[in-house]
This record gives structure tokens, C-alpha cells and sequence, in this order.
């Protein structure tokens, strides 16, 4: 009785064997071809919030991981990454958060140039309302490319709201929480990059550190 069950049992162990085999082999072919569509999507999108001529390989690798949750949307480590022209800082991409958003956070990435103007916005992520709140997407409307070359004055600059608040960004019809949300996260980037530009650009935090 014993020997079917041993022959049972070790057939089973042979099958789960060839199974995690497959499953590592599997990963080893794929893993790089993971990374290298990460690294070509990342790049696109920041192309989007920065000059293309800053976006290569050094930018890639001057990846850093900044936590300021009182301008970044919450207490989450948040990337950045910080173009240089030699030794000289021309702009940074903030990674940011809109914790207020109609349907949950609305992950940014938020271009800004070494003279404090916004180069570029776009959406990470969202999950706004379709056809209201999705409008921040630029898929869907250009109105993400209304803070294209906006400044803030000063930490009151009033500006900074949707026009039913009294700024300059539009809002949707039937949809004022979404970009207002969107506004309020990036006039918070522009304050931090205003505030602790020296303190981030000389960050020894590099992405990916447990530290």
C-alpha cells in the first residue's frame, strides 16, 4: 500500500519541481523586457513635464526619494528626478498627490524649470468619474495643459484656485472637485520646490534605498 503513495507523492514533488522551474526561467526571460517597457514608459512621460533634451540616461539615474507630506499629498515617499545641464540644475520632476480627488488620490507628475515656471503636468493615475472628473487626463481634454508656463508668485497667490474660486484654471461643468484638487497639488509642488529646492537637489536618498 505504501509504494503507490510514495511514487504518488514524490511525482507530485517532481510536478511542483518543474513547475517553479518553468516559473523562474520564466521570470528571468521576461524581467528585463519588464523593465526596459518601465524605463521607455517613464520616459515618455517625462518628456512630457521636461524639456526633451534633459531626458536621458543621467536623468533616469538621478532619480531621488523625497517625504514632505504637508506639500506631496500624504506621508508616502514620493520620486523626483533632477535634470542638469553639466553641474547645473535647469528642472525637476516632482512625483505629487492630489489626496482629495472626487473618487480617491490622483497620483501627478509635475514638471518644474530651475526658474520656478511649470514646464509640464500630467496624470499618473486617477479614478475620476468618466466623462466629469476624467477630464484631467490628456486624452481627454487639453485643460491639463493649462499650467504649461505658470509661476507662483507667493504661498497666498490667489491665482492659484479654479475660476469658480476666484483663479485662473477652469473648471468642469458638474465637476469642480476633481481640478481643483489638481490645482491646490500643484501649487503645492511649486511651494516645496520653492522652499526646499537645495535641500532636494542635494537628496542622498536614491530611489530604491531601504534606508
Amino acid at each position: 500500500m505504501s509504494n503507490p503513495v510514495v511514487k504518488n507523492a514524490i511525482l507530485l514533488a517532481l510536478f511542483a519541481l518543474i513547475c517553479t522551474l518553468f516559473v523562474v526561467l520564466t521570470n528571468q526571460l521576461t524581467g528585463p523586457q519588464i523593465i526596459a517597457q518601465q524605463q521607455q514608459k517613464l520616459s515618455r512621460s517625462l518628456k512630457q513635464v521636461l524639456p526633451s533634451q534633459y531626458v536621458n540616461q543621467d536623468l533616469l539615474k538621478s532619480c531621488r526619494e523625497i517625504r514632505y507630506p504637508n506639500y506631496l499629498g500624504n506621508n508616502n515617499w514620493h520620486k523626483v528626478w533632477i535634470a542638469k545641464q553639466g553641474q547645473t540644475v535647469k528642472g525637476i520632476a516632482y512625483q505629487t498627490t492630489a489626496p482629495d480627488g472626487y473618487n480617491g488620490a490622483i497620483r501627478l507628475l509635475v514638471g518644474v524649470m530651475a526658474n520656478g515656471q511649470i514646464y509640464g503636468v500630467r496624470v499618473i493615475s486617477e479614478n475620476e468619474t468618466p466623462g466629469l472628473g476624467d477630464q484631467i487626463e490628456l486624452r481627454k481634454s487639453n485643460w491639463i495643459l493649462s499650467f504649461a508656463h505658470k509661476k507662483l508668485l507667493s504661498a497666498d497667490d490667489k491665482r492659484w484656485a479654479v475660476k469658480k474660486d476666484g483663479g485662473m484654471f477652469d473648471q468642469f461643468t458638474g465637476a469642480t472637485i476633481t481640478p481643483r484638487a489638481v490645482v491646490k497639488a500643484v501649487k503645492h509642488t511649486l511651494e516645496l520646490n520653492q522652499l526646499k529646492f537645495d535641500e532636494i537637489i542635494t537628496s542622498q536618498r536614491h530611489c530604491g534605498d531601504n534606508s
